[in-house]
C-alpha cells in the first residue's frame, strides 16, 4: 500500500476542488466504510463516476462530476472532473 501524505499529489496551480479530492483518495480504495486505506462511498458527491483501468467511459463533459480512475487492484490512481 502506497503512503498518502495530504497535499503531496496536489495538482498545484490546478483546479482546487480536484485537488482536495485528490488529497483524500490517491491510494486509496472505494468501500462501504473508511479508514485508512479505504474511502466510503457514501461520502463522494453525488455526481460521480469510477473508472477501472481498462474501462471505456463517455465522452460527456459534466464540469461537477467526479471521475475516479482506479488500477486493476481497485486503488485509485488518478481524480479528475468532467
Amino acid at each position: 500500500m502506497p503512503l498518502v501524505i495530504p497535499g503531496m499529489m496536489s495538482n498545484k496551480g490546478g483546479d482546487d476542488k480536484t485537488s482536495q479530492w485528490m488529497d483524500k483518495l490517491m491510494g486509496k480504495k472505494i468501500g462501504d466504510s473508511s479508514n485508512e486505506t479505504t474511502f466510503a462511498k457514501t461520502e463522494l458527491p453525488k455526481e460521480h463516476r469510477i473508472v477501472k483501468q481498462g474501462e471505456g467511459s463517455t465522452l460527456d463533459y459534466k464540469p461537477e462530476r467526479l471521475n475516479i480512475h482506479t488500477g486493476d487492484d481497485g486503488t485509485v490512481q488518478k481524480v479528475t472532473h468532467g
